[in-house]
């Protein structure tokens, strides 16, 4: 590979410095470092962070790529920002096995922008009743260590306290979709006034916040690690602050569209808000942010989840829950976050890539941007302005609750161990 020369760029928004790629690592971090041959990239004004790794991201193969591919999702990823992925389990057939998971993490060595780490089910065919194969997941090639259901919740409480154990054997996570069913049946957003007024079944916060709490004494009592998917109500926050003061291992992550947008939304009755768990009020966006900028919750994760047109555009009852979030995860916390003054982008790099890749247990991402280390970088012109335009989206799916929302920022070039997979904002 040749050299790169990154000229004047502001590393974790802190002074412009240079930096020189080698290969695949960070050869030189500096000011007017020589170009000696290198490419050099003009990067004055622009902020500079370690790839972003996401630890939630739906893609869909194998069994529905009319939604998404592990290539479309991971040049969506790269678009975005992104170095690594980790990818449900929900495909079909269900990534309960050795030989699924690898599948998925070879799709992901060959697609080549960006690494993808596969989440392997805690239950077979994710019906919550007899637990997977963990322990031949983890020995597998794909090196499984984080374990969800996500898409459902493992309700029984015995199968949950069974895979904290197992896990535990060889320091996994299970990552809990925090939904109590019986509470949830028929619902179609959160319970509150929007809902009374629109007459649409209500998805109370206690459904996630019981789930919750029961799962942070259990990971408590066997000594294991939780983590907490999409937490989206100021209760949740307020079990997780409380089970971290305690000492509990638990972590949690947020997602963009849940730090911004609100069930007031669903009054359009446009099933693109629709999604799981459901856009709560203004008081829980304002707990959420304010949980990620103390720490309580610990990361942003997209669950992006991309839909099919026909699955999306239909009556709201019918319609799928999701929304596709990698190509618009940055400009959302950028927004939400750093113009707000609650995080700066040392504390974004924190959020998006050192604390997932460090729960997610994986080498070579979330890595300091400084000599010796894997050149996996993302430059982002945060000064920029744009409108969202989905047919401009490198996902397969168009289903973003953005579509005409004036947003901030835009990758400008993201590196994959040194290797450019966007430059000047376009796929290489």
């Amino acid at each position: 590979m040749s050299k790169i020369l990154i000229r004047g760029a502001k590393v974790l928004g802190g002074e412009a410095q240079d930096v020189l790629i080698d290969g695949e690592t960070i050869a030189q971090v500096g000011q007017n470092l020589p170009a000696d041959g290198a490419t050099v990239i003009e990067a004055a004004g622009q902020v500079l962070l370690p790839g972003l790794v996401d630890l939630h991201t739906h893609l869909r193969e194998p069994g529905r790529e009319d939604s998404e591919t592990v290539l479309t999702g991971t040049r969506a990823a790269a678009s975005g920002g992104y170095t690594a992925v980790f990818a449900m389990a929900n495909t079909f057939p269900v990534a309960d096995t050795a030989g699924v998971v690898e599948q998925v993490w070879r799709l992901g060595k060959e697609s080549g922008y960006c690494d993808v780490q596969p989440i392997g089910a805690v239950t077979v065919g994710l019906e919550g009743k007899q637990l997977s194969e963990l322990g031949a997941m983890h020995e597998s090639a794909a090196r499984v260590t984080v374990f969800s259901d996500d898409g459902k919740c493992v309700d029984d409480a015995v199968i949950m306290r069974r895979a904290l154990e197992y896990v535990k054997a060889f320091g996994g996570v299970v990552a809990q979709h925090a939904q109590e069913p019986r509470l949830t049946e028929g619902a179609q957003m959160n319970e509150g006034v929007v809902s009374a007024e629109l007459g649409l079944g209500g998805w109370p916060a206690v459904a996630e916040e019981s789930i919750i709490a029961r799962d942070v004494l259990l990971a408590e009592h066997v000594g294991s690690r939780v983590h907490i998917c999409h937490l989206s109500t100021a209760g949740s926050v307020e079990i997780v602050r409380w089970a971290k003061s305690r000492g509990i291992d638990v972590t949690a992550e947020v997602t963009p569209h849940h730090l911004l947008l609100t069930d007031e939304l669903v009054r359009s009755y446009n099933a693109v808000y629709k999604v799981n768990p459901p856009l709560r009020t203004e008081r829980d966006v304002m707990a959420l942010r304010e949980a990620l900028a103390d720490g309580t919750i610990d990361i942003v994760a997209t669950d992006h989840a991309p839909h099919p047109h026909e699955d999306k555009d239909c009556e709201w009852a019918s319609a799928a829950m999701g929304m596709v979030g990698l190509e618009t995860a940055l400009s959302v916390v950028q927004q939400t976050m750093v113009e707000t003054g609650l995080l700066d982008w040392a504390g974004v790099a924190e959020r998006m890539s050192y604390a997932p890749a460090r729960i997610g247990g994986l080498a070579g991402h979330g890595r300091p941007v400084s000599a010796g280390e894997p050149a996996n970088l993302t430059l982002v012109d945060t000064s920029y302005r744009g409108v969202v335009d989905p047919a401009h989206f490198a996902s397969r799916s168009r289903n973003t609750p953005y579509e005409g929302r004036e947003l901030p920022g835009r990758v400008t070039h993201t590196f994959l161990r040194g290797r450019a997979t966007v430059v000047d904002g376009k796929l290489a």
